[in-house]
């Protein structure tokens, strides 16, 4: 198990990366500058960046850490997310997309491209993103819907079936697309590029709310694993809780996507790394979730951003990472039950 000590380790280890993330790059910045540029930033006083070249503070707070602390909270979404679909659908496979969210995100993605919807400027194609997940994820749960609430295998089917109806869709919108085509595959591969401090207090708003509804829950989460009958026998609303983490889980997925494109592998597999350690207590698993997918997407972020002599999609980073990693860890447990 996991001690509060550990947990502090975890977020000292993401301020660490935070800072050496913001100094790698075109311009290399040393993390002393850097931590000088975010104090002097944070308090005002204009001593601490005397001696600092001047383009170096432009660069750390108006290009990098925008985009540093966008794929933090993005990565710490997703991680949560994933633990509380694994929790509420009873399925190790389950993950922010296992509804369609991704889908449904890409879709109205997809549409602001074809159709150059720009209304809301730069941020139309994150608003018609975020009505894509929110409007699949309702159909979703309409769909799965019966007199006795809402079923694990009822909500998984619903959403293999309205993901793969939106994908043609996807797919239809690539192929009249033309010359735009290339926009949307792009975006469908997710980038951090060009964040914005907008970007930031967006996702930092709902990732921090769905992560405090998420841990008020978390002790009916643990009881939901033992069945309906039993988590109600024990005080738990088994119409109420489920749907409340349902929902909240899926917005938050719903908010990164439209934020940063599709990323996939997070949400599976840092759930999965955590309860090895943690166990399958979720007042423990989703913090640890949350530091744990904030620092490995970052890094991931910093490799394609700073190390890579070109900037690789950071989708396809974490599934030529995360896919095999997978397949490891399911290889390595079904040699342990055997």
């Amino acid at each position: 198990m996991i001690s509060a000590g550990s947990q502090l380790a975890l977020l000292l280890l993401l301020a660490a990366v935070i800072v050496i993330s913001a100094g790698m790059g075109y311009i290399k910045i040393p993390f002393t500058d850097v931590l000088r540029i975010v104090g002097g930033q944070i308090t005002g006083y204009d001593g601490w960046l005397a001696d600092i070249d001047k383009l170096h503070p432009v660069v750390v707070t108006d290009v990098r850490l925008p985009r540093i602390l966008t794929a933090a909270i993005v990565g710490a979404g997703l991680a949560i997310s994933g633990a509380v679909f694994q929790g509420i659908l009873l399925n190790p496979l389950a993950d922010p997309y296992t509804l369609g969210v991704s889908a449904g995100a890409a879709f109205g993605a997809s549409l602001a491209i074809l159709f150059n919807i720009g209304f809301m400027g730069t941020w139309s194609i994150p608003l018609l993103a975020f009505s894509g997940a929110v409007s699949t994820l309702f159909f979703v749960i309409y769909l799965s819907s019966d007199s006795g609430g809402l079923s694990s295998n009822n909500l998984i089917l619903s959403g293999i079936i309205v993901a793969a109806i939106l994908s043609a869709g996807i797919s239809f919108l690539k192929y009249v697309a033309d010359e735009q085509v290339s926009v949307i595959i792009f975006w469908l591969m997710g980038s951090f590029g060009s964040k914005t401090w907008t970007d930031v207090i967006l996702t930092l708003v709902f990732v921090g709310f769905g992560f405090g509804v998420s841990v008020f829950y978390a002790r009916d989460l643990n009881l939901l694993s033992l069945g309906n009958r039993t988590a109600s026998s024990l005080g738990v609303d088994t119409k109420r809780a489920p749907l409340a983490l349902l929902v909240t889980a899926s917005l938050v997925s719903a908010v990164c996507v439209s934020v940063s494109g599709i990323i996939g592998f997070v949400g599976l597999l840092v759930p999965h790394i955590v309860r090895s350690v943690t166990g399958p207590d979720n007042r423990k698993l989703i913090p640890v979730s949350l530091l744990t997918g904030a620092i490995l997407l970052l890094c991931a972020d910093t490799v394609t951003r700073a190390v890579l002599p070109n900037e690789i999609p950071i989708g396809v980073i974490t599934a030529l990472i995360g896919g095999p990693f997978f397949c490891y860890i399911f290889r390595k447990r079904q040699k342990a039950r055997g």
